[in-house]
């Protein structure tokens, strides 16, 4: 079991390398890091994890910011040793099943859900378990809504969704084809409306936050705040979709460049014409307030990725929880901040939880 769990973590590292080599190979921009900026890194993770570590991703995100900084991530090094010496794998198999979110985390503002899928089993907004008949009645006309798988991530199958006499506006889909569709594990909840200020940055788009929280004992350190922000005319906000993302600072206002994908260059404004640089988020200390009370009652988690959007009354509403978040490192030109050595310290002497199998 351990010779194929090493596998998997071997494959997973290529996988990621490959992530960050090709898009550093496709930046209009590359830039090598000196000796001595080579040496300053190596020094710094010597004395952090006792070894060297490769240095294609600190090229990557120095190439496509412009800002050195010995604390960046090796992207592979964070998903397939810190995050699992962080959060309990086996745990995660299970707890962030995305139907499973208002049960563990009952006091939470969320969407209203209409209807749970779980593992091939029908609930209603109670937790009543419903027949599929049952299930489609209930469906039959709805608006507003939102469509999405509960065990994947990157905004992977989330639709809008509006169903009248039974027809879905999803390729004039009827409700039973709707859910031979996405078969399993799937939930109907309410879209968030949200507050003006928000929507400006793009109508489309639910924009949220991704705060990412660490638990140290029983203090919870904001890590950072990133807002994310769809593309004119998508539904989702995700970089998977086409959508971008800049720190908010801690005045909460935004920075000057916000970045996509791997391979897309900082934009300065929205597609809506919204200069970031300084733009107030509403709320913005009522979201962190929320992701630090919710990471305290997440004890297999000490490293949380949490999407809050904030409504159209100004209060944060939790959208879902991550335990193998990726880092936004473009985006706040670090890896976890003046707090990346301090996470370092405290997570590298525990296991790495994927040998628990």
């Amino acid at each position: 079991m351990k010779l194929l769990t090493r596998y998997r973590m071997w494959r997973e590292k290529r996988k990621w390398k490959a992530v960050i080599v090709d898009g550093y190979n496709q930046l209009s921009e590359k830039r090598k890091l000196s000796r001595a900026q080579k040496a300053e890194v190596q020094a710094f993770y010597r004395q952090l994890i006792g070894r060297e570590v490769p240095i294609y991703s600190h090229e990557y995100f120095y190439s496509r910011t412009g800002h050195f900084t010995k604390d960046y991530v090796p992207t592979n090094l964070y998903h397939c040793e810190l995050v699992p010496k962080a959060n309990d794998h086996t745990a995660s198999k299970v707890l962030c099943d995305k139907n499973l979110c208002d049960l563990l985390l009952p006091d939470a503002p969320m969407p209203r859900t209409r209807l749970k899928n779980c593992n091939g089993y029908y609930y209603d907004e109670k937790g009543q378990p419903l027949t599929a008949a049952q299930a489609v009645a209930l469906c039959r006309d709805l608006d507003n809504m939102i469509i999405k798988p509960s065990l994947r991530s990157k905004g992977t199958g989330v639709r809008k969704l509006t169903v009248c006499e039974g027809v879905t506006n999803i390729d004039g889909m009827t409700v039973e084809e709707l859910f031979r569709k996405y078969r399993k594990d799937f939930l109907i909840q309410e879209c968030v409306r949200q507050h003006p200020a928000m929507a400006a940055l793009n109508p489309t788009s639910l924009n949220t936050l991704r705060i990412l929280t660490y638990r140290s004992g029983d203090e919870v350190l904001i890590v950072y705040a990133v807002i994310r922000i769809g593309r004119l005319g998508k539904d989702i906000d995700n970089q998977s979709a086409g959508g971008i993302s800049t720190a908010v600072l801690e005045n909460g206002r935004l920075d000057k460049v916000a970045y996509g994908g791997y391979k897309e260059p900082g934009v300065e404004k929205t597609d809506t014409g919204i200069v970031l640089d300084g733009y107030e988020i509403p709320s913005f200390d009522k979201a962190l307030d929320l992701a630090r009370r919710l990471q305290l009652q997440l004890p297999y988690f000490n490293l949380v990725g949490w999407d809050v959007a904030i409504d159209e009354k100004g209060e944060p509403v939790l959208i879902e929880f991550n335990t193998n978040t990726g880092l936004s490192q473009s985006a706040v030109q670090t890896g976890m901040g003046r707090y990346t050595e301090r996470i370092f310290r405290e997570l590298w002497p525990r296991p790495n939880s994927w040998f628990k199998e």
